[in-house]
């Protein structure tokens, strides 16, 4: 009994001042980098602010550090994302394919560390968006150039580009019920209302983006694996021999005068096969794989 009182005595002190250690404290600045490797692969952020594409999303671990890789106080419950390479910060619209759920997220953090995935959102983005119990969803992301450019303009380090003018287009959107936990119904279209696309989409310079959730039309799709686009034949057509095991197969797209040659691997039919087809075509030296929706 004496062992015991005496480890809890030894254990107590530094319990509490784990408690009692501070906080690191923020320093948000535009952060783009250096190539990395996480995962097994290597990535190579792009300042790209014209960004769309539709992958898999996965939920933050609870596991994260205090601080988002561009300085930021990281926080399950904000609306904020991380993605590999993307500039950061970068605000971009995510929708939810499954069920056409969409919100607007700060893009804040680098990860996950996954080819697995093209992008981690908070717990509270993954409530809003109704994420499948899985916890990982097929999503589409929209960088907005507007908002992102005002959320990088104030930040230190950032870019000198100039601030575009947002679109005025406008689009229709639905009611929907707020989620559980959702602050009223601020941010919530109303039944037949045309949204300004300014509105929606305007300059956010805010660290903390307020909630917003909107219903567009669910568009699930198909998952695939993309291995990459090649200007000539012989160039696919080697990338596919590499995974011909995989069942990989080469698809032509013409763009105007030119022919462009995509090697895929697909239609797949559940995530669980996709995962494990893009860890075997990796693991075959096609480090750049990765899985998308089409």
């Amino acid at each position: 009994m004496m062992g015991v009182c005496a480890w809890l005595a030894a254990l107590l002190p530094a319990m509490l001042l784990a408690s009692c250690a501070p906080s690191p404290t923020p320093s948000p600045h535009y952060l783009l980098g250096a190539p990395y490797q996480a995962g097994g692969v290597w990535w190579y952020p792009q300042p790209n602010l014209q960004l769309d594409e539709r992958g898999l999303a996965q939920v933050y671990d609870d596991d994260h550090p205090g601080l988002t890789a561009d300085g930021e106080a990281f926080d399950q419950g904000a609306m904020a994302a991380a993605n590999q390479t993307m500039p950061l910060p970068a605000i971009a619209l995510v929708t939810n394919l499954e069920n056409g759920r969409q919100v607007k997220l700060r893009i804040n953090d680098r990860g996950p560390p996954t080819p697995r995935r093209m992008l981690a959102v908070t717990r509270r983005a993954a409530t809003l968006l109704a994420f499948p119990s899985g916890g990982v969803a097929r999503v589409r992301i929209q960088v907005l150039e507007a908002d992102t450019q005002a959320a990088q303009a104030a930040l230190p380090g950032a870019p000198d580009l100039p601030i575009a003018a947002a679109p005025r287009d406008a689009v229709e959107a639905s009611s929907l019920a707020p989620p559980p936990g959702m602050r009223g119904s601020a941010g919530v279209a109303q039944p037949g209302t045309a949204v300004d696309a300014a509105a929606a989409a305007g300059p956010a310079v805010a660290l903390r983006l307020p909630e917003t959730l909107t219903q567009v039309a669910p568009d699930p799709g198909r998952l695939w694996i993309e291995l990459g686009s090649f200007p000539a034949y012989e160039f696919a057509n080697m990338q596919r021999a590499a995974v011909a095991q995989l069942g990989a197969t080469i698809v032509s797209e013409r763009h105007g005068r030119s022919e462009t040659f995509q090697v895929t691997i697909g239609p797949i039919d559940d995530i669980a096969q996709a995962d494990r087809l893009l860890d075997a075509t990796v693991a075959a030296g096609v480090s750049d794989a990765q899985i998308v929706v089409r």
